[in-house]
């Protein structure tokens, strides 16, 4: 069968530099305008480096951290965050919540008790999940705008007994979910409650 063809038509095949510098640019803008900020603002991967909050995480455990929720409701007391170090803003730590602001944090031979509005004579926290402890005498009076902040693993953890309160803005979020190691998934890792 015999074909037509258009004067003056040539039949352009894709060029194959064109199709990947297209691919690339695809990607660049679905990374900056998609990927970018959602780790920005509203969750973020970890990796726990050190011995802190051992037993609770340990290196190289994997957290997926929620940057969003503080947003609409605050920080509770026993809730595991991930910060930025107030000496150091360029490095994160991960400690547990242990004063809110405006309370007293008083430690004695490792006691905590805290003093608010509601226990003026203070409360001793239950701190049966803390598996290696510290003999410390600390006390601190939080501004509205602080938290008290410690390791689960008291005897290695450098912490708000050390350098002091961590203001709220140093606060980047809570794990959300732990992915690894494998035989310990599950979400709201280190929530007390579970």
């Amino acid at each position: 069968m015999d074909q037509l063809q258009t004067p003056g038509f040539i039949e352009k095949k894709p060029v194959r530099g064109f199709s990947f510098l297209r691919e690339l640019l695809t990607f660049v803008i679905i990374a900056v305008f998609i990927i970018y900020p959602f780790r920005k603002f509203v969750a973020e991967p970890y990796i726990v480096s050190g011995t802190s909050m051992s037993p609770t995480f340990e290196t190289g455990h994997y957290l997926v951290i929620d940057k969003i929720s503080y947003r609409f409701n605050p920080p509770k007391r026993d809730d595991v965050i991930v910060m930025k170090f107030p000496e150091d803003t360029s490095r994160d730590f991960i400690k547990r919540i242990i004063g809110l602001p405006g309370e007293t944090v008083d430690i004695k031979d490792g006691t905590v008790t805290i003093i608010n509005k509601e226990n003026p004579k203070g409360f001793t926290l239950d701190e049966s999940f803390v598996k290696f402890p510290k003999s410390d005498t600390v006390n601190y009076t939080l501004t509205s705008s602080e938290y008290f902040v410690m390791g689960d693993n008291r005897a290695g953890s450098y912490d708000s007994r050390s350098w002091g309160p961590l203001p709220v803005i140093d606060i980047i979020g809570k794990p959300l979910i732990q992915l690894y190691p494998f035989n310990r998934i599950k979400i709201l890792p280190g929530s007390l409650n579970q």
